[in-house]
C-alpha cells in the first residue's frame, strides 16, 4: 500500500471531471482504493463501494463523482485549486476519502459510498440500502456541519379554457386571463396551508418561475401552463405539497378554467427536506473536531435519502458562495487545499471517536 497523498488524488480528480466522463472518474477512485490495498465494488447503480472493519455501529461517508459542465481546467495558485468540481465534490471526495483509508474501526464500520449522478437525477443514491447508523454526506460547507435541509420540488399548473375570436372575448374562456388570481393564490398558499416554520430551516418558498401560453394574438387562448418552484421544510412531503397546493389554486382558479397539477416527472425520489437533531453524537463529534458551527444547507443534496435512516450530515471543504458571488458551478470554482486537509482530519477524529 502506497501513501495517500490527498492533494495530489484532488488534482487528478479536478482534471479528470474536466473530460466530462464519469466513467474515468470512478475508474481513477477505484484505482486509488486498489492501490490502498481495499477491495471496491461497483454496483448495478453506477456506486464506489468498499467498507473497513466489522462491527455493529455502522457509518457511511458519501459523496458524489458527477459534476455540472461546462468544464473548467485544473489550476492551482499556492493553496487554491480551481476548476469545475474543484469544491463540488472534488474537494470533499478528496477529504472522505482520506479520512476513509485512515480508520481502522475497533467497535465498527465505515463505508464509503460514492454516487454517479448526484447533479441530475440521484439514481445512484436512490439504489443504496445501506442499513447505516449515520451518514456524513461530503459537499462545500466551509467546514460547518449542516444538520437540516430544504427540499425541492417542482410541478407545473395546466389550465384549461375555451377558445374565441378576441373580438368576442366573452364568447371564450381566457385561460391566459386566469393567472393573475392564481398568482394571488400561490402568494397566499403557505398562510393557508404550509408546513409552517421549521426550526432550522424556517420557511419554505414557492415560487413562480416559468409560463408559457397563447397560440394566435388574435385568440382568446385556451391553455395556458406555469411552473412551480417549492423548498420544502419538514413534514411536508411531495405528495403531500402536489394534493395540497391542487386543492388550493382549484378554489381561486375563474369559472369555466379547469386547473391541473403535475409534479415533474422523474425516475427517483424528489430530494425531500431534511433534519438531524444537532445534538446527535454524530453532529455534535463533527462540529467540535471541525470547529465549524452546525447550520443548516442552503442546497438539495443525496443526504435527503439517507436522512430518515439514521443520523445525517453534510460536511465538506469549500463554499457555494463567498463575497465576491457563486463558487460552486461557477467559472471560478474553488478551493483551499490547506481546507480539504481539514476537513479530512475532521472526519477522521470524528470517525475514531464514534468507532474506536
Amino acid at each position: 500500500m502506497s501513501a495517500f497523498d490527498t492533494v495530489a488524488f484532488h488534482e487528478r480528480a479536478v482534471r479528470t471531471a474536466s473530460h466530462e466522463d464519469v466513467t474515468e472518474m470512478r475508474t481513477l477512485l477505484v484505482e486509488t482504493l486498489e492501490d490502498q490495498s481495499t477491495e471496491p465494488h461497483v454496483d448495478d447503480a453506477g456506486n464506489v463501494l468498499a467498507s473497513r472493519g466489522d462491527g455493529d455501529t455502522h457509518l457511511v461517508l458519501n459523496t458524489h463523482i458527477d459534476t455540472v459542465p461546462p468544464h473548467v481546467e485544473y489550476a492551482r495558485d499556492g493553496d487554491v485549486a480551481s476548476g469545475r468540481g474543484s469544491c463540488d465534490a472534488k474537494g470533499p471526495l478528496a477529504a472522505l476519502l482520506d479520512a476513509f483509508l485512515a480508520c481502522e474501526p475497533e467497535n465498527g464500520r465505515v463505508t464509503l459510498a460514492v454516487t454517479p449522478d448526484e447533479e441530475t437525477l440521484s439514481t445512484g443514491a436512490a439504489a443504496l440500502d445501506l442499513d447505516a447508523d449515520g451518514y456524513i454526506v461530503g459537499e462545500p460547507t466551509g467546514l460547518d456541519v449542516c444538520t437540516a435541509a430544504r427540499g425541492r420540488f417542482e410541478g407545473t399548473v395546466s389550465l384549461g379554457g375555451v377558445a374565441a375570436h378576441a373580438a368576442e372575448p366573452e364568447s371564450g374562456v381566457n385561460a391566459v386571463a386566469a393567472l393573475a388570481p392564481l398568482f394571488r393564490a400561490v402568494e397566499t398558499f403557505d398562510d393557508e396551508h404550509g408546513p409552517g416554520e421549521h426550526e432550522q430551516l424556517g420557511g419554505p418558498t414557492l415560487t413562480v418561475t416559468t409560463v408559457e401560453g397563447g397560440e394566435a394574438t388574435n385568440q382568446v387562448p385556451a391553455e395556458c401552463r406555469f411552473t412551480l418552484d417549492r423548498r420544502s421544510v419538514p413534514p411536508e412531503t411531495a405528495d403531500g405539497f402536489a394534493a395540497e397546493i391542487t386543492e388550493h389554486l382549484r378554489a381561486h382558479a375563474p369559472e369555466g378554467v379547469e386547473l391541473e397539477f403535475a409534479l415533474k416527472d422523474r425516475p427517483t425520489p424528489f430530494l425531500e427536506a431534511w433534519a438531524t437533531d444537532p445534538d446527535a453524537p454524530l453532529a455534535r463529534e463533527l462540529v467540535e473536531a471541525s470547529g465549524g458551527v452546525a447550520r443548516p444547507f442552503t442546497a438539495a443534496t443525496e443526504a435527503s435519502y439517507f436522512a430518515e435512516e439514521a443520523p445525517t450530515v453534510v460536511f465538506g471543504p469549500g463554499v457555494l458562495a463567498d463575497e465576491e458571488g457563486a463558487v460552486a458551478h461557477a467559472e471560478r470554482e474553488y478551493v483551499k487545499l490547506s481546507e480539504v486537509e481539514e476537513a479530512a482530519t475532521a472526519v477522521r477524529r470524528t470517525l475514531d471517536a464514534l468507532l474506536g
